[in-house]
């Protein structure tokens, strides 16, 4: 009679380690869907308007009086007129309101985050970030109160100890904001600028 045979199972192997990131998300651009309709609305009133009125001097009819005076005004107003100047100042300042929106991104509450995947972009809200540092200084050991403000570059945290030596409650929140910032998994993790005071002393 054979003896039973015994296999022992094969331990499969370590699973591979999760992918890289890919990068940064980059700024998240705003649609700015009012400052758009604004202009193609009075962009599209103008030109409507003028294209009436030119049809109706095609047609032997008058041009419209608002035509009429802004020619008349155009040409007999010099160039260092008040009101030209005005008009010209105007003009430029929207001007170049309209390419500042045009080439920056805007949504600066958002920021972005690394990439796991090529497909998938994130960010984090700035204020979420501010609520999380704030949450994990005020449960260090001899912290009263605490303040931040998260910026693109930089996140600004003022702390209110009523006792231990501040050098060590600095020591901790320096090792505690450093874990939580590289855990939020921004692209560009923000520096650190942290200040440790006494209740009642100005900040």
């Amino acid at each position: 009679m054979s003896e039973p045979r015994t296999t022992t199972p094969t331990l499969d192997k370590d699973p591979a380690p999760p992918p890289p990131a890919v990068g940064g998300s980059g700024r998240f651009w705003s649609p700015r869907r009012v400052p758009a309709a604004a202009v193609a609305v009075l962009l599209l009133a103008g030109a409507g308007l003028l294209l009436y009125d030119i049809a109706a001097v095609r047609a032997r009819h008058p041009a419209m009086h608002w035509r009429r005076a802004l020619a008349r005004q155009l040409a007999e107003r010099p160039l260092d007129d008040t009101w030209v100047l005005t008009g010209a100042a105007v003009a430029a300042v929207l001007g170049l309101w309209l390419i500042a929106l045009a080439v920056t991104p805007g949504l600066r509450h958002l920021l972005p985050m690394r990439r796991p995947h090529p497909d998938i972009r994130a960010a984090l809200d700035r204020e979420a970030a501010s609520l999380l540092l704030r949450d994990r200084a005020v449960d260090v050991s001899g912290v009263r109160s605490v303040r931040v403000r998260m910026r693109r570059r930089r996140a600004d945290v003022r702390a209110v100890s009523h006792f231990r030596p501040l050098d060590d409650v600095r020591a901790d929140l320096d090792t505690v904001l450093a874990d939580t910032v590289r855990g939020l998994g921004l692209d560009r993790p923000p520096a650190l600028s942290l200040r440790v005071t006494r209740p009642g002393r100005k900040r």
